[in-house]
């Protein structure tokens, strides 16, 4: 079973092409698959979509009555993979967003490193869709701005949070991590996420993905200044990573 999880917040115009989308992918490949979606306190008509969805597609959702955090949503998502899976040897989850960023056609190649043997496969984007300069000098350089603990052999893109994991990979970095997965938000809690799966993966793969940034629906939400200083403040909590090493 392959359980994709997409948190979102305020994205009414674009999780129901992102389901679609995900839908027509798994149609063409045959495979089991499970949608499941955080609304985080949505303010739009994010949940009046998700409904129509919910009754034609394998999709569960979990609203929160207000917003917590895109790294709540995650492990919101990623503690339901793990407690629907009666193979987590065998299943996956795969973590999207849902503003349209991240393609769906690209899952199945995250999914095929799985197959292959690794327990975690992270989607390194080329961004397209004219970004800021500010936005690409953040990207390239956020993995120095986490420091030495944000580094993972083999890979480049730590914050892109496009991924694949094996869910028993999954059940072990819960186990190290105690009560809580993730102690940062925003892009560093994605580094996060890679730095606690890779420490209990036997494999680490990375595969090419597109980025497209303007098919989303709204403005970004990313103030590259703000983020490099919070990318920079995560710092200890990406140490504390280290220590359960």
């Amino acid at each position: 079973m392959i359980y994709v999880c997409i948190p979102s917040y305020d994205e009414g115009p674009t999780i129901g092409l992102v389901l679609w989308k995900t839908r027509q992918v798994f149609g063409d490949s045959g495979r089991e698959y499970q949608l499941l979606v955080v609304d985080d306190g949505s303010t739009d008509r994010t949940a009046e979509t998700l409904e129509p969805y919910a009754k034609v597609l394998p999709l569960s959702v979990v609203r929160h009555d207000h917003r917590e955090g895109y790294a709540a949503s995650v492990e919101t998502l990623l503690q339901l993979a793990l407690e629907r899976s009666d193979r987590p040897r065998r299943d996956c989850a795969v973590l999207m967003q849902a503003d349209f960023s991240h393609l769906p056609q690209f899952v199945p190649d995250l999914v095929r490193g799985i197959d292959s043997g690794a327990d975690l496969v992270v989607g390194e984007a080329k961004l397209e869709g004219a970004p800021s300069r500010g936005y690409r000098w953040l990207r390239r350089w956020a993995p120095a701005l986490l420091g030495t603990k944000a580094k993972v052999p083999g890979l480049r893109d730590m914050v892109s949070g496009f991924l694949a994991v094996r869910l028993s990979c999954l059940r072990l970095a819960l186990k190290d991590s105690g009560d809580q997965l993730l102690l940062t938000d925003g892009w560093a809690a994605n580094a996060e996420l890679i730095s606690r799966l890779a420490a209990n993966a036997r494999r680490v793969e990375a595969v090419p993905v597109v980025e497209r940034l303007n098919l989303r629906q709204r403005p970004s939400r990313v103030t590259p200044w703000d983020e490099a200083k919070a990318l920079w403040g995560a710092r200890r909590a990406l140490r504390l990573v280290g220590a359960t090493r």
